[in-house]
Order: C-alpha cells, then structure tokens, then sequence
C-alpha cells in the first residue's frame, strides 16, 4: 500500500472523506474498510457505496479498530465493540469535564 500523504492531525474535523481516502490515511486497504462497513463496525455518512464519505471521526474509531485487530489479533467483533466502549468514556469524560466534575 503506498504510504499516505496526510496525517489525522491534517484532517480538519468537519471534513469528509472518501473511502480510498480513509483507507490511505489509516494505512488501511479499501476492502478492509469495505468488509467492515458491511458488518456494522463502521458508518459512512451516506447509504450507498458510491456516495460513502466518512468523517474525521471514522479516522479515530478506523484507527482503534486496525490496531486492536493487528496487536492483539482481535476479532473484528471484538475490536469494534472495544472501540464503542473507548467512544461511550470519552463522551462520559467530557460530559464530566462540562459539568465541571472531573
């Protein structure tokens, strides 16, 4: 896979993304995002293939998901729902941090 031009940093958070540009980012394979679509573990921001953009979000949880799959060998399943649980506390932790709490 030839080596992305661009950083997660660089993204700007209310951009979207195309999936060939998610996957070069994430050093990623299109078919690998492509399979998790199809399973639920990711979200484009539109129904259909050809209209698939993703947010600066996808880029974190993409991240996540790839890294837990390649160190720990996790199953995708199990990636994805880790991912969902690291999502859920640092919406709790922000949540906290408004409320002035933590």
């Amino acid at each position: 896979m030839q080596q992305a031009e661009f950083t997660i940093d660089a993204v700007p958070e209310e951009s979207s993304l195309t999936l060939e540009e998610l996957a070069a980012i994430c050093s990623v394979e299109p078919d690998w995002l492509i399979l998790h679509i199809e399973e639920g573990y990711l979200e484009p921001l539109a129904d259909f293939q050809a209209e698939w953009r993703f947010s600066s979000a996808s880029l974190v949880r993409v991240t996540r998901i790839w890294m837990l799959e390649r160190d720990f060998e996790a199953p995708p399943e199990l990636a994805a729902l880790v991912a969902d649980m690291q999502e859920e506390m640092a919406k709790l932790r922000q949540r906290l941090h408004c409320a002035g709490i933590a």
